[in-house]
């Protein structure tokens, strides 16, 4: 079949939207989606950044949503009309896999980041014939649709609006999961929420959802109005004593704290701002050494990289949707759509902050 997809042949040219074919049709395990939206994320944008590991010419996206067209057999727990969020790939069967934290995959990088599965790989093609790499986050979903291990999709209500759906499974998934899996966050605590793009601010959103307070703390004036609309408290990166301001706030010091900056500085701004015993997620990447200043990790306070909010999706997702049916986590704020033909739009406003999350729609 042949359909819409945005390609990206080269680390420094836009997305070129052109015709893309699939020369099968789902293998077992699989399932054909018809894309409706699907998220743009900042891993999506950093395979520039890459230094050549993430092989192209590529379709990437990998916050996608839509509708079963066909599965590869009668047994993968899915149907033709089924609407699913699609997340991130996993193996099923390495010792993290069985013991349900698929986001620390043996073969995370590999089947994410690196290339795809190598099973049927080059039924992926250009219009001339040219070979795509086989699938990105095991979806490639800045298309028309997307073939997709099943074990990848999460089975969603059909009167959801399916087209806002897809950032659930990676960028709103990794700030909630943060607060409601890797921290267990609740009333009576506070967390700290470094960076309020769309992971930082899903973060926030799940903490009241919770029950517990939030800081938001960023450089950006309107994402700071944003997180106060979100019921956080706003602090300004560059405020002065930023960590005593935060240990006024919460009178002695937060329990948690999540940076999606990357910032050394406001690293260890978060760690003095912990409680004794309090505890920093990271999940932002990091690409150079990271000073500790003296006393950072006394007194119990420690410090994790935290993947994929620790979520197994088929768990979080149904949570989050039911959250925000219940008004408690209105992630549809943080959404501006654009066609997928404006994906070069999308990046810029993605780039210079103009928009929490861009959603692609074929």
């Amino acid at each position: 079949m042949r359909f819409g997809a945005a390609v990206l042949r080269s680390y420094e040219d836009p997305f070129s939207v052109e015709e893309v074919m699939l020369n099968a049709g789902p293998a077992a395990g699989e399932i054909l989606v018809r894309i409706a939206g699907c998220g743009m994320c900042r891993t999506d944008l950093a395979v520039r950044r890459s230094a050549g590991r993430s092989p192209l010419p590529a379709v990437l996206g990998h916050e996608g949503a839509g509708v079963v067209v066909e599965t590869g057999g009668p047994d993968i727990g899915l149907s033709p009309g089924d609407h699913v969020v699609l997340s991130f790939d996993s193996c099923g069967h390495c010792r993290s896999c069985l013991g349900a934290a698929p986001a620390y995959c043996d073969r995370f990088a590999a089947l994410n980041l690196f290339g795809g599965r190598a099973e049927n790989a080059g039924r992926f093609t250009d219009a001339a014939g040219g070979a795509l790499t086989p699938r990105w986050f095991g979806q490639s979903s800045f298309a028309e649709y997307a073939m997709v291990p099943a074990r990848n999709a999460v089975r969603v209500d059909p009167s959801l609006p399916v087209e806002l759906l897809g950032p659930l499974g990676c960028g709103f998934l990794t700030g909630a999961g943060a607060v409601l899996n890797s921290f267990g966050a609740g009333p009576g605590d506070t967390v700290v929420v470094l960076g309020a793009g769309a992971v930082g601010l899903a973060a926030v959103m799940a903490a009241t959802a919770s029950g517990a307070a939030a800081v938001a703390v960023d450089l950006n004036p309107e994402r700071l109005t944003l997180a106060e609309k979100l019921n956080a408290t706003a602090l300004h990166a560059t405020s002065a004593d930023l960590p005593g301001r935060v240990q006024r706030l919460t009178g002695g010091g937060a329990r948690y704290a999540l940076d999606t900056t990357g910032s050394a500085r406001l690293i260890n701004d978060a760690l003095r701002a912990l409680r004794p015993t309090g505890h920093l997620g990271l999940v932002a990447r990091l690409h150079s050494a990271l000073p500790l200043e003296p006393g950072t990790l006394d007194r119990g306070r420690k410090i994790s990289h935290i993947c994929e909010g620790d979520a197994v999706p088929a768990l979080l997702i149904p949570r989050l949707t039911g959250l925000w049916e219940a008004g408690l986590f209105p992630f549809d704020q943080l959404i501006r759509t654009y066609p997928l033909a404006d994906i070069d739009e999308a990046e810029r406003d993605c780039e210079l902050g103009r928009v929490v999350k861009p959603v692609l729609v074929p």
